[in-house]
């Protein structure tokens, strides 16, 4: 879901979330409308629009619980959750849980409907059940009006209709409870902050092109001790887990060459983590401002930069939807001596909504300066398969 400019990679949000804003602009009051052949491309270029709207230009402070809440003078962020869980008897689930905001307009229109805003929003929530072999995959929309959406930092809360994440702590931001329902699947967890926050880029300043202000601001929460339940197929399980945590926010969108990413959020059994996002060009090569970070288990965390990764796809695995994806990824950072394969727990965590996506809970093995290392996290790909909206398969309500 993610995932910074959706991610920085996160990208994908930011694709996302214009995405959005053009079928609810478009639709006013009405209802939802027909997008046609939306690709990631087009979407991440929404009305192409960025006057009016602050820019990341610059490395700036973050304050937080602040800084966990709503950024609206920014045209798109997103708040992105992704975790591994698994129950008593070791029954292993993986979610996916984002909400995207995106601006239509810099400035509040003069309106007299109580349904008039600027804001609003979209949220993904899947569950991957890799026992039963099955993922659950559910999309909504609304306005940020009449309280059907919105964001407060502090104290922080974001919710889409009665999705929400929300603090739960006196004076401060943890723990935060998250709860998500829909494709016949419930989540309900408690997250604990576990490591600090991550600056991801120049002090968080996460460059994404050449243009100046074509960045975003962006930071990780890399390892949330988790903990709550699951229900699925009418049973209730209690579930454990860590989960990932990445806020972006942005005026921006992919350069004209730029057709997709990679992006990897890895939580390593030495207590380190790793995060790193590929942008790929139309030719198929790496663009220079792929990026990433190597988190260790105490200490600060080590950036990377495109020459510091290799990424290299191991097979491919055909979406019955159309398009064909990587089936699973060999990654080496030399300069943190990391050797990786990456797998993923079920071939087919491919999202049929809006812009289609495949992102989903992965497996890690592999040698950290020579021993070995295992691990799991999340994978997201995006621009594998940019086909026209299958209206059978996107799962929208529009108020």
């Amino acid at each position: 879901m993610g995932r910074g400019l959706v991610i920085g990679v996160v990208l994908v949000l930011a694709a996302l979330g214009v995405a959005v804003g053009v079928v609810l602009r478009d639709t006013e009051d009405t209802g939802p409308a027909n997008t046609g052949g939306m690709t990631v491309a087009s979407a991440m270029g929404g009305d192409g629009g960025t006057e009016g709207y602050a820019r990341a230009m610059e490395p700036r402070p973050f304050h937080f619980p602040e800084d966990h809440g709503p950024h609206p003078d920014f045209r798109t962020e997103w708040w992105y959750w992704t975790g591994n869980l698994e129950t008593q008897d070791g029954r292993a689930f993986g979610y996916q849980f984002t909400l995207f905001r995106s601006a239509l307009s810099p400035e509040q229109p003069q309106r007299e409907s109580g349904w008039g805003t600027r804001q609003v929003f979209m949220g993904h929530f899947t569950l991957t059940d890799v026992s039963a072999g099955k993922f659950h995959v559910t999309e909504r929309f609304s306005r940020a009006a009449q309280g059907l959406a919105g964001a407060d930092g502090a104290p922080f809360h974001v919710w889409l209709q009665d999705w929400d994440v929300r603090s739960e702590g006196t004076g401060g931001t943890w723990p935060m409870h998250l709860r998500a329902q829909g494709d016949g699947v419930t989540l309900e967890l408690t997250l604990d902050e576990g490591k600090s926050p991550v600056l991801q880029g120049d002090k968080g300043l996460s460059q994404k092109g050449a243009e100046r202000g074509n960045a975003s601001y962006y930071y990780s929460m890399p390892r949330m001790p988790s903990r709550g339940t699951v229900s699925v197929d009418g049973q209730t399980v209690q579930v454990k887990g860590e989960s990932w945590m990445d806020r972006e926010w942005s005026t921006s969108a992919l350069s004209g060459d730029q057709v997709g990413w990679d992006w990897f959020a890895l939580q390593l059994s030495d207590g380190s983590e790793l995060m790193l996002y590929q942008l790929r060009k139309k030719d198929g090569s790496k663009d220079t401002f792929s990026a990433g970070a190597y988190v260790p288990k105490t200490g600060e965390a080590v950036h990377l930069t495109a020459d510091d990764m290799r990424l290299e796809p191991r097979g491919t695995w055909k979406s019955p939807r159309g398009g064909e994806y990587p089936a699973g990824w060999r990654v080496q950072v030399p300069k943190v001596s990391l050797e990786l394969t990456v797998t993923p727990k079920l071939p087919d965590q491919e999202l049929p909504v809006l812009v289609r996506y495949w992102e989903g809970a992965v497996t890690v093995d592999g040698k950290r300066e020579g021993q070995p290392v295992q691990g799991r996290g999340y994978l997201e790909m995006t621009g594998y398969a940019d086909v026209p909206r299958d209206e059978q398969t996107v799962r929208s309500r529009t108020p």
